[in-house]
């Protein structure tokens, strides 16, 4: 069991009725109107139990003070296998994503554009803790997400598979808005962290090593925000996704 918190994700993770919920807590404090009163309505056509407690056994419970006044005992992530993934057309691959905030943002806007077919590298990546999931406000439960394998093997592996790999890079050779690729491609986006990047084999790998095209002053862009732009971009230019 774990324990998901915060109110857009308890919202999502009912909605995607992905994984069993055991029991709702809600501060006892809360409003019982408003999105409070949405959320117990939905508890209560799902079946789960609602508890009200204090704020303290809320934090007990989830080691938090980010909850919203809500949290939910669940069953663990329902994690998809590589090998179910592969031959999806759009796989979105995080490398050396060390920051549960940084991976929640990517797959918030993952879900939102339509890659719902995600890698994460079994090393060098956090797993889909309750962390993640509220920093995804719940999108982590309308996600396919794999965690089984290295980065490494999983391009060695989508290659065999006729992927086209595109690795986001700042030092890129290729600015993203120049890279043309036929609609029926398949494609792997591999994003690495902040401080790490990609690793320099998939560098050395990957069909294209892609930048973002920056026109102003500051030359960098915080990872979360490099993968939403480049999987919106990828989007407006490939229309099968």
């Amino acid at each position: 069991m774990e324990y998901v918190y915060g109110i857009n994700p308890a919202f999502e993770v009912i909605r995607a009725g992905r994984r069993r919920i055991f029991r709702a807590y809600i501060a006892e404090t809360a409003q019982k109107a408003g999105r409070n009163a949405k959320l117990l309505t939905l508890l209560e056509k799902s079946g789960v139990k609602a508890e009200f407690v204090s704020k303290g056994r809320l934090f007990d419970l989830c080691r938090t003070t980010e909850h919203q006044g809500v949290v939910l005992e669940t069953e663990s992530y329902p994690y998809a296998s590589f090998s179910g993934l592969l031959g999806r057309e759009r796989l979105l691959l995080l490398d050396n994503i060390e920051d549960p905030q940084n991976a929640g943002a990517i797959l918030r806007s993952a879900e939102a554009f339509g890659w719902r077919h995600v890698l994460f590298s079994n090393r060098g990546t956090p797993e889909i803790y309750p962390s993640v999931v509220k920093a995804s406000a719940g999108a982590t439960d309308y996600l396919e997400i794999a965690r089984d394998h290295s980065a490494n093997y999983y391009v060695r592996e989508t290659i065999k598979n006729d992927y086209t790999v595109v690795a986001l890079d700042g030092a890129g050779k290729t600015a993203l808005d120049e890279l043309r690729l036929q609609t029926e491609t398949k494609i792997m986006l591999v994003v690495g962290g902040e401080h790490s990047g990609v690793g320099q084999l998939i560098l050395n790998t990957a069909h294209y090593v892609a930048r973002i095209p920056i026109r102003g002053k500051i030359s960098s862009l915080n990872a979360s925000v490099a993968a939403g732009i480049a999987m919106r971009m990828i989007s407006l230019n490939y229309a099968n996704i």
